[in-house]
């Protein structure tokens, strides 16, 4: 009989190696037994805690948009002002990328292949989110608090801001010269850096 604590530590490893066999190979190419290999167990152990890849599969894609998606949303969401909220989600996201620098590739991978399974689990009733942010943004313009602006733009600057490095990170390190420690440091510094060339570029 297997104990509590040895089957929590087993279902650990198990969600570790799922992890990275799916960020190497993606829900398609993966396989039970590469993730078997990968926890140290056999297949049968594997098949014991989670009976098919799909399975297994749901649970890390949805660990991984429960720990991107809420907070973006409640900061998206939020009644703070418009520079703060810039400020806040840049924050946020770079902090987000720092603890799970697996996530954006592996997020965005899978929501391509898999729109609709993203959409309907994810998205249900988020679409009034941009809505609200076009008219803050529609807002501030019509103070004279910034230009005119498009608020697609403006968030996709935002987001491409904070996630292309963490995308493009063996690339970046390759050309700059850069160690894993001067990337984390150098990270830490655009989550003020990238608010602040955001606001400039669009205060009035």
């Amino acid at each position: 009989m297997v104990d509590k604590g040895e089957n929590d530590t087993t279902q650990e490893r198990i969600l570790n190696a799922a992890k990275k066999v799916f960020l190497l190979k993606g829900m398609a190419g993966a396989r039970m037994q590469d993730i078997a290999d990968e926890a140290g167990i056999n297949k049968a152990m594997l098949h014991y805690y989670f009976r098919t890849k799909e399975k297994l599969f749901e649970v890390i894609f949805e660990e991984a948009l429960a720990q991107l998606f809420p907070k973006i949303f409640g900061i998206i969401d939020s009644d703070v002002p418009l520079f703060e909220k810039i400020e806040h989600f840049c924050r946020e996201y770079i902090d987000m990328m720092l603890k799970n620098m697996y996530l954006p590739l592996f997020v965005l991978n899978e929501v391509n292949k898999q729109p609709d399974y993203f959409r309907e689990r994810f998205w249900k009733n988020k679409d009034g989110l941009f809505i609200k942010f076009m008219g803050e943004v529609a807002a501030e313009t019509k103070k004279g608090t910034i230009r005119q602006v498009s608020p697609a733009d403006l968030f996709i600057n935002m987001l491409s801001m904070c996630i292309f490095p963490f995308i493009a990170k063996p690339l970046w390190l390759m050309s700059s010269g850069m160690d894993e420690l001067q990337f984390r440091h150098f990270m830490e510094q655009r989550k003020t850096e990238i608010p602040k060339f955001i606001i400039e570029s669009i205060k009035k």
